[in-house]
């Protein structure tokens, strides 16, 4: 791996770090708060394509599991990765990687393109990974999981629309753009 890939990877860590310095929404009816990490998330797969961006998610990972305090409310260590949050924590890299390869599919993306993939793939999905595992902990059923999750979802379109937008407008700069070159081939070798 390049000193470069090294430098946007820990980059890209460090965004999803910042985000996690803005205090939760705690809700009273679920222990999920409501977060602008999915920002984050958006933003790695959308600037630094599948693999890279899936890397920094795991490294961002890694840093809450060794208890850097670097989640949303400050928490970090081993045990959020057995809480309610979960399954959408182990989500995050995957979500990365899909929306880095999607955008790896497209010869030129427009602000559109971007948003669906990233209300699609990024926010469908997130909760694909993480309403089970939520319902799985707290012992509710399913639906009931669903029903609840209902509430993050106009806050979760808003963050998409605000990462879309981010994501648009950084492609253009080089400094990212090269990132997005030294990625391009994804979809042929992610690793």
């Amino acid at each position: 791996m390049k000193t470069k890939e090294m430098m946007y990877i820990a980059l890209f860590a460090a965004v999803m770090g910042a985000l996690g310095l803005i205090p939760p929404i705690m809700l009273t009816f679920t222990p999920v708060p409501i977060t602008l990490q999915t920002i984050g998330f958006l933003l790695a797969g959308g600037i630094l394509g599948a693999r890279l961006g899936a890397y920094s998610q795991i490294l961002y990972l890694l840093l809450v599991a060794v208890g850097m305090p670097i989640l949303s409310g400050g928490r970090g260590g081993l045990s959020v990765f057995v809480g309610p949050s979960a399954g959408y924590l182990f989500g995050y890299p995957i979500v990365t990687f899909f929306i880095g390869y999607i955008f790896s599919l497209f010869r030129s993306l427009r602000f559109r393109h971007i948003l669906i993939v990233n209300l699609t793939v990024g926010v469908f999905l997130i909760y694909l990974l993480g309403i089970p595992v939520q319902a799985f902990i707290m012992h509710l059923s399913l639906l009931k999981t669903i029903k609840i999750s209902l509430v993050y979802i106009p806050g979760d379109i808003v963050k998409a629309i605000f990462a879309s937008f981010l994501v648009y407008k950084l492609r253009k700069y080089p400094f990212f753009n090269r990132s997005i070159s030294n990625s391009k081939n994804a979809h042929e070798s992610p690793f």
